[in-house]
């Protein structure tokens, strides 16, 4: 896949500091969530470092015939309005039943109070409104795409 134009200078400057072109491992850049409120506060939880993993339906994925992260995949994250925040490299991809997703996943996702309890709250909630999206009915084991990653430009984590 190509970076879009857009995102072109941006992905210039990191790519000038990797021993090789970073193209190839290109995957997609995207904002998290659906609405704008959510999807900014999320990207500044990944800039704080207090985020480090996504989840996503394996669904979607097939629904808009967009490709499962694997490890060493680039990604740039944006806010709402589709502007280049930081780039992350995916680390991890586990697909595994919702009603499976661990604590310690739910903890790295960094989103709410860090619990289970909250993590499968709102992605009930916002995987119920994705489901309507594509036309499928939500269950406790749709699978689910649990990616671990880290930011590799961008301001950086404070940490």
């Amino acid at each position: 896949m190509n970076v879009p134009e857009r995102y072109r200078s941006f992905w210039d400057a990191f790519a000038r500091g990797q021993a090789a072109d970073p193209a190839p491992l290109f995957l997609e850049a995207f904002h998290f969530d659906d609405n704008a409120t959510d999807a900014n506060a999320l990207a500044s939880l990944v800039l704080r470092g207090r985020k480090r993993a996504t989840a996503a339906l394996v669904w979607v994925h097939e629904a808009q015939g967009k490709p499962i992260p694997r490890p060493g995949d680039l990604s740039i994250v944006t806010d709402f309005d589709g502007n280049a925040v930081c780039i992350i490299e995916t680390l991890q991809v586990d697909i595994v039943p919702f009603s499976e997703v661990s604590a310690d996943f739910a903890a790295t996702e960094g989103e709410g109070d860090g619990s289970l309890a909250y993590w499968r709250r709102v992605h009930t909630a916002y995987f119920g409104r994705e489901c309507a999206r594509i036309g499928r009915s939500p269950a406790p084991d749709m699978p689910v795409v649990c990616e671990r990653f880290e930011v590799v430009f961008g301001p950086r984590p404070n940490l």
